[in-house]
């Protein structure tokens, strides 16, 4: 039998055994921690159990292959056997595909408008409300970190966190450069435009992520403003964070929403970790290539990742092929992104699980 196989299915039925012995279930913790474990290998065990079964069917019909009667029966058994086994051990590999340990956490997302002036700063907006509409039908919460609004009601640039459970899986697949085709309200000769904004996806650090040393960290604190310098704050709240300035390592982070200046601080220094923290998950990504063989979640900003073809109200993932690339606009703008990282995840699985392959190449 298929060794990992076989060895899911003594473990599960071990973990079983232990969850029958009374003195497990004085001990809370360790209880709750089985009972976790065992949850997690039944439907490994479950195809473990069906691959044993198919493999005594194609073991069974082997003997009878010679026989004149049943022979071609025993052939048809034993290759229906052999393909189902290898569904079964297709499913297994993808169910076991290694889970990026930042999937469940609360995410960071930065917006930058690129080319295209005010049009490009209208799209940041744009994305922005596209991803709030997303946070709001997967119940996450929205809060603005810091915003550049323009005159027209884009941003230059706009920073905010989306707080809920499996935030990081759901807009990992986001960052990149992002490309927008349309005829601009500003545009009185109805000529198509390009422009483009930038969007970072961080995961939430943890404490135990960084080991953040404050004497690497400049803060200073200014009055906030809003569009085209005009003071929305009377105190001096506004918070910038800059980590080893003047170094090739500086990091700049602002914060000015909240009217809390401690408030401002918190954040500021809570997007600074998620920075050096994505900072630290690419160095691990670069040593380990094979958790990250597509440009899937890659995060580089340097990409275009995706098209938001207005007049043929067409999104493009260039990321994926086929049918699988185009989607229609209006639904995804409205914040059904659902299909889109879908496809994407279901393109990382593809290439971690065929990574060992590429990297023996």
């Amino acid at each position: 039998m298929n060794a990992r196989l076989s060895n899911i299915l003594e473990e599960h039925a071990a973990l079983e055994a232990r969850l029958g012995n009374p003195t497990l279930q004085g001990n809370s913790q360790e209880y709750a921690d089985v009972t976790r474990r065992y949850s997690e290998l039944a439907p490994l065990a479950a195809l473990a159990r069906e691959w044993a079964a198919q493999s005594a069917r194609e073991h069974d019909a082997q003997s009878m292959l010679n026989d004149e009667e049943l022979g071609e029966l025993a052939a048809q058994e034993i290759d229906e056997a052999g393909r189902r086994q290898v569904e079964l051990e297709e499913e297994f590999a993808r169910l076991t595909v290694p889970r990026d340990a930042a999937d469940d956490r609360n995410v960071i997302v930065e917006i930058r408008a690129g080319a295209g002036g005010d049009e490009a700063a209208l799209f940041a907006g744009d994305l922005f409300r596209m991803y709030s509409r997303r946070a709001e039908v997967l119940n996450y919460r929205v809060e603005v970190i810091d915003a550049s609004e323009t005159e027209l009601g884009g941003f230059s640039k706009v920073s905010f966190q989306v707080i809920g459970k499996g935030a990081f899986a759901q807009l990992k697949y986001e960052s990149g450069v992002h490309r927008v085709q349309r005829v601009p309200a500003t545009e009185a000769a109805g000529r198509i435009h390009t422009s483009t904004a930038t969007v970072a996806v961080l995961a939430e650090a943890q404490d135990l992520d960084v080991n953040l040393n404050l004497a690497d960290v400049r803060i200073d604190v200014y009055r906030s403003s809003g569009p085209g310098g005009q003071s929305v704050n009377t105190t001096d709240s506004a918070v910038r964070v800059t980590y080893k300035p003047g170094t090739p390592e500086e990091l700049i982070v602002t914060c000015q929403e909240g009217k809390s200046q401690i408030k401002n601080r918190d954040k500021a220094l809570l997007v600074l970790r998620s920075r050096l923290f994505e900072r630290k998950r690419r160095d691990e990504q670069a040593r380990q290539r094979a958790t990250r063989l597509s440009q899937i979640g890659s995060g580089d900003r340097s990409e275009k990742i995706r098209t938001y073809n207005y007049p043929q109200n067409r999104l493009t993932d260039h990321r994926l092929e086929g049918e699988n690339k185009n989607y229609a606009l209006a639904q995804v703008i409205a914040g059904d992104l659902g299909p889109v990282t879908d496809a994407l995840a279901e393109l990382e699985r593809y290439e971690l699980l065929n990574a060992p392959l590429e990297e023996a190449r």
